[in-house]
């Protein structure tokens, strides 16, 4: 007989450290596998990795990490940091992929992490924060899962 697992969440508060997206892989990987889901930790790990960077380079401020079970073998990973812009593609903006630098062959420094969550999230949103949520700034979410016993969001061929 299978069991219905509740729905779980778990936060976690990073410091402006360039070691968080690092301890945000972990964590991450740790929650995945704990939860049986670990057909979802490349892409889960992927996912909140940038979005942990991008809080780490653009917030001023503290942010945090949230995963959380929408469905069984199903998850949403949310970012909140103190910085109110919302970048693309989570502004409704599509993302192009990012262009190698003639001379060298070698992708420029920014813009290609929110292009790979644009890639490999079977979904993405932002949400504006407010005075009355009690947190200032942003939260980017994204999704990923499986259905039907098959992972959805995989490592696609990106060539």
């Amino acid at each position: 007989m299978q069991t219905v697992s509740p729905h779980w969440a778990y936060t976690l508060q990073l410091p402006p450290d360039p070691r968080a997206p690092g301890i945000a892989r972990g964590t991450v990987r740790n929650v995945v596998r704990a939860h049986r889901m670990s057909e979802l930790t490349d892409t889960a790990e992927l996912l909140a990795s940038e979005l942990v960077t991008n809080a780490y380079r653009h917030a001023p401020g503290p942010y945090a990490l949230r995963i959380r079970a929408l469905e069984p073998h199903r998850l949403r990973v949310g970012v909140w940091d103190s910085n109110p812009e919302i970048p693309p593609p989570f502004n409704g903006d599509l993302l192009t992929p990012p262009a190698s630098a003639p001379a060298t062959g070698a992708l420029p420094e920014c813009g290609r992490g929110l292009w790979l969550v644009q890639l490999y999230a079977d979904d993405w949103g932002a949400y504006r924060l407010g005075e009355q949520s009690g947190h200032r700034g942003k939260l980017l979410w994204v999704e990923c899962g499986r259905k039907g016993g098959e992972a959805e969001c995989q490592w696609r061929d990106v060539a």
